[in-house]
């Protein structure tokens, strides 16, 4: 077993990419569910139309990458109107099933072959993220220490990505602690209550699905300009699911427990991934039992097994407070 490999690997994926894309999916879920209590099963739709709208934006209307983003922002605040107006009045299901359809409806119109022109249907488009890397300051060469060695290229992505994290990190820190933070985490618990002291709530339910909208938005927006390339299939439900995963592992309504979940939840797959390849190469494990093409599957498994029993042991995540997740117990 090569366990230098594994280590090294292991700490890359503790600060890589993904563990940022779903950091910033897992901020926008937790201002949703965590903080407000909307049961959002569609994080992937606004992570998608944020991206599509960077990329369309750059490839057909010739429009600069930052003007891109802009429109890639404001296609995020339009589709969070467009899901909470007809169903934030209702309970929370209602708004989990309408999510995670408009999610599925925008991926399939985004491969439609009478829209490829535009959307460039199921092959996707390229070309938008010329002005990104352009843009980058860092002189080429090979940057870093230990395991976390990058090229100028990586280092860059990695800098605009965690600094994108920090800005999300703190203003929702700073939301959360204003007013309109307790008047949200007020509506989580009773919104009854809240609605008899005189307060919108439908109003505050809108700005938290639209503040947690555009923020999953940045992690698609920055997803897709860091792949240089962006498919309708990337977009499957499955993203919003791990987003939730590393929600759940930190710990929901604390500003740092979706960031340090993403971490953990990609450094266990880094690690899990690393330990079944090594054994599978080094016959610990039988070919007859598993290959190393069946190594991928199993990883999820054994992340899966965990989170089941972080569930049942410790529901409020590693970083998470009990009685913040004990939504209509009071």
């Amino acid at each position: 077993m090569n366990w230098h490999s594994i280590l090294n690997g292991t700490l890359r994926a503790l600060v890589g990419r993904e563990a940022i894309i779903y950091s910033l999916a897992a901020i926008g879920l937790n201002v949703h569910f965590g903080y407000t209590g909307l049961l959002n099963f569609g994080q992937v739709g606004f992570m998608a139309i944020g991206a599509y709208g960077v990329a369309i934006s750059v490839t057909t209307w010739d429009v600069p990458l930052i003007v891109g983003v802009l429109i890639g922002v404001g296609a995020a605040v339009c589709l969070a109107l467009l899901l909470g107006i007809p169903t934030l009045r209702l309970r929370a299901d209602y708004l989990a099933i309408v999510t995670i359809a408009a999610s599925e409806i925008f991926r399939f119109m985004m491969s439609a072959p009478s829209w490829r022109d535009v959307t460039g249907g199921s092959d996707g488009l390229t070309g938008f993220a010329g002005d990104f890397f352009d843009a980058n300051p860092i002189p080429g060469g090979d940057y870093g220490f230990g395991p976390w060695h990058y090229s100028a290229r990586d280092l860059w992505i990695l800098s605009v990505g965690w600094v994108a994290v920090l800005l999300a990190v703190l203003l929702v820190r700073m939301l959360m602690h204003s007013p309109w933070g307790r008047i949200v985490k007020a509506i989580r618990e009773d919104e009854d209550a809240v609605r008899s002291l005189g307060k919108n709530v439908y109003s505050y339910k809108m700005q938290s699905l639209v503040l947690g909208g555009v923020i999953g938005a940045v992690g698609g927006m920055f997803w897709m300009i860091t792949q240089a390339s962006i498919t309708p299939g990337s977009f499957s439900t499955i993203p919003t699911f791990y987003a939730y995963a590393a929600l759940i592992l930190g710990g929901m309504a604390r500003v740092w427990g979706p960031v340090v979940g993403a971490m953990i939840f990609w450094a266990l797959l880094a690690f899990t991934q690393g330990i079944l390849d090594e054994a599978v190469a080094n016959d610990l494990i039988p070919s007859s039992i598993m290959d190393s093409n069946q190594a991928g599957n199993v990883r999820f498994i054994l992340v899966g097994i965990g989170l089941v029993l972080l569930m049942v042991y410790r529901p409020q995540g590693i970083f998470g407070d009990r009685r913040e997740i004990a939504l209509g117990e009071r």
